[in-house]
């Protein structure tokens, strides 16, 4: 969509990420965003808690002798008292350990989009089934739009790497490779002027960096994931056991990211015939560590990708990717 169509709408976009969900709205200047981890965790009921978390505005419901905290401050809760966050999302699909996954992930959107009144249209990112598991997405897909639905939009659904084509390759007419690095899961989109050629998902992400760094280190993937965030980045020499884990298994996410990506390649059923080199464009809260973009670059070299690549590079705004380009298939579809 070009610059010059966008019109003002009340359309929205949303990323429903396995770690976190994302609201992309227009705003006068651009694009506005608001985000929640998609993580809940259960603390001891005291009457003063519950006050001062209602003073605080932090989400939460009262279920018996327990308090559950939904969304950002979970994290933050889980970290002070030694214990993991629960997600109603894994590798990202709703998540059959949890059986009160509906509610808090309904929660949370809630939180976030409030209700409409007249049929606001929503697009909503959903992954790629991933490789050999193409019947895992129906459900997933539909439990999602009747979340919605209920809060009365209308919602539509976009799979999360045709979402960052759209949001980030418009210089391109919107061909090239899409790859978002979430907490669940990989996605990866080739699109041809916007049609997208083949669509798919590995289930290395975030939560894979974090858990196995943490069967090494006998830490909590909650709090290497803190680490992970505030001081990971590539390229260093690190002598604390914790960086070194994250930097085996980021390597280990990449390369399984390239093989899959090579496989689809090499399948070459369908594939369009490309006269110039095509972008690789990189987003999703798990390429932002330092150095994280060269990685990327020096193992795709390697791998020998039979088409030619004209750069890679970051989205703009890597954890907003996805939610921006749902909510430009809204604005163009309303």
């Amino acid at each position: 969509m070009k610059s010059s169509e966008r019109n003002n709408s009340s359309a929205i976009g949303l990323d429903v990420g396995t770690s976190r969900i994302v609201l992309a709205r227009q705003a006068d200047q651009g694009f506005q965003y608001q985000s929640q981890l998609n993580a809940f965790v259960s603390i001891p009921y005291a009457r003063m808690t519950e006050t001062v978390l209602q003073k605080e505005n932090v989400p939460h419901v009262v279920d018996g002798d327990q308090i559950v905290v939904d969304g950002n401050e979970s994290i933050t809760f889980a970290d002070l008292m030694r214990i993991e966050t629960r997600r109603p999302m894994d590798k990202g699909f709703l998540n059959p350990q949890e059986s009160d996954n509906l509610n808090r992930l309904s929660n949370t959107i809630e939180i976030l989009c409030g209700k409409s009144k007249d049929k606001q249209l929503v697009y909503f990112s959903v992954p790629a089934a991933p490789l050999g598991e193409e019947e895992s997405l129906t459900y997933h897909e539909t439990t999602i739009k009747q979340i919605l639905e209920r809060l009365g939009y209308k919602a539509k659904s976009i799979t999360e790497g045709l979402a960052v084509v759209y949001a980030e390759l418009e210089d391109s007419n919107y061909t090239g490779i899409g790859i978002s690095c979430g907490g669940g899961l990989c996605n990866v989109c080739l699109s041809y002027l916007s049609v997208p050629v083949f669509s798919f998902s590995i289930p290395k992400a975030g939560d894979f960096i974090d858990s196995s760094s943490a069967s090494v280190t006998g830490d909590r993937a909650t709090h290497i994931r803190l680490i992970k965030e505030e001081s990971f980045h590539f390229n260093g020499h690190f002598s604390e056991k914790v960086h070194q884990a994250l930097t085996v298994y980021y390597d280990d996410m990449i390369r399984a990211l390239v093989d899959a990506l090579k496989d689809q390649f090499s399948k070459g059923r369908g594939l369009p015939k490309l006269t110039r080199p095509i972008p690789v464009v990189l987003s999703g809260g798990s390429v932002l560590p330092g150095g994280f973009r060269d990685r990327f670059e020096n193992v795709l070299k390697e791998s020998n990708l039979p088409i030619a690549i004209s750069e890679i590079r970051l989205a703009q705004d890597p954890l907003f990717s996805t939610a921006k380009g749902a909510l430009m298939a809204a604005m163009i579809d309303n």
